[in-house]
């Protein structure tokens, strides 16, 4: 009977106590390998930072920084993309006028592309404008000047000619650079996967103070990073909020998701964290390590008991009084010390 509540209790008050915290667990499985974690991936946008980018400057090379912003606010009418937001709010607040694009094709990774006039115009990444053909080098010794100040950059072009660019910024999350520092105190390594560019993303690696940071990664290709991690027997969490972090999360041996993002993200991963704040994941690995020694503990007493009893049961010094108090008083053992969890308090 013992035996049978050993686990299941611990692992019923260790989802629990994450729940009140905020770290909705899917399945037991994920509790229990939580605990073994070496190496945690963060993806960036949404998770690392606050999700809700700033255009921050519009470079025009023939039109004026008005007409580029009415192009890419039509390309980017109607997309849920954090990107896309800030060109339609830095549009509204600059109140211009533009009318959505037709024939919209968006290419995951890479950016979007419409038909506005007649032309065919494309937004998007550096990757894209090269495999599009289009000559980026006018502008390229200012795009890396803006780069090293942590700014993301995405082009626009009609054909193969280019047009401008946008840059936007983001800010890390307050609680960003004390998860990490505490994921580092329990001995994890962490690794910043994104898709933007390298100098952005060392900055806000640095602010953060991750050591390891892998760029201009392509949704499909973060899966692989993900496995690469894993042959090289590091037990791998990976936390994103996005659709493109999704292949991400599945990869992983456990993947956390950010209730700010996306459903198919949280569909991916084993756990949730329902608020933004990415120090849940320090406590979602410290109570997957405290469930994980009330098992342990709770084995013990399932088995001690008869392992001291069996013997005398056979040599005829246990009578069945006691040897029914004992079976009820180590089943009453096995769930208070689970129940003791309880008492854990997250600092």
């Amino acid at each position: 009977c013992a035996l049978g509540l050993a686990t299941p209790t611990s692992i019923l008050v260790g989802t629990g106590i994450a729940a009140k915290l905020g770290v909705l667990i899917k399945d037991a499985q994920a509790l229990e390998r939580a605990h073994s974690i070496t190496t945690v991936v963060f993806d960036k946008t949404g998770t690392l930072t606050e999700g809700r980018p700033q255009l921050v400057k519009v470079v025009a090379v023939k039109n004026s920084e008005n007409e580029l912003l009415a192009m890419a606010a039509a390309l980017q009418s109607g997309s849920e993309h954090p990107l896309a937001k800030a060109v339609l709010k830095a549009a509204a607040e600059r109140v211009v006028k533009f009318t959505p694009a037709g024939n919209s094709r968006a290419v995951s990774g890479r950016g979007t592309s419409a038909t506005i006039d007649g032309a065919m115009i494309s937004l998007g990444s550096s990757r894209w404008m090269q495999e599009l053909g289009v000559d980026v080098s006018p502008l390229m010794s200012r795009v890396l000047e803006l780069e090293k100040k942590g700014q993301t950059v995405s082009w626009i072009a009609n054909q193969k000619i280019l047009l401008g660019l946008l840059t936007f910024s983001d800010t890390l999350k307050p609680s960003a650079k004390m998860a990490v520092t505490n994921l580092h105190r329990l001995g994890i390594k962490t690794v910043l996967l994104t898709g933007d560019n390298l100098g952005s993303a060392q900055l806000m690696a640095t602010l953060a103070g991750i050591n390891t940071v892998i760029a201009g990664v392509l949704p499909e290709g973060k899966a692989t990073e993900i496995t690469r991690l894993r042959k090289q027997n590091e037990v791998v969490a990976m936390v994103g909020d996005g659709i493109n972090d999704a292949p991400a999360l599945a990869a992983a041996d456990i993947g956390i998701a950010m209730a700010t993002g996306t459903d198919v993200a949280m569909h991916a991963a084993g756990i949730t964290l329902m608020r933004g704040d990415v120090g849940l994941i320090v406590s979602a690995i410290t109570i997957s390590k405290k469930t994980y020694s009330k098992i342990r503990q709770n084995l013990f007493w399932a088995f001690i008991y008869n392992v001291v009893g069996i013997p005398l049961a056979a040599m005829g010094y246990l009578s069945p009084v006691v040897a029914g108090a004992a079976m009820a008083l180590s089943s009453v053992s096995v769930v208070s010390n689970a129940l003791l969890l309880r008492l854990w308090r997250a600092k």
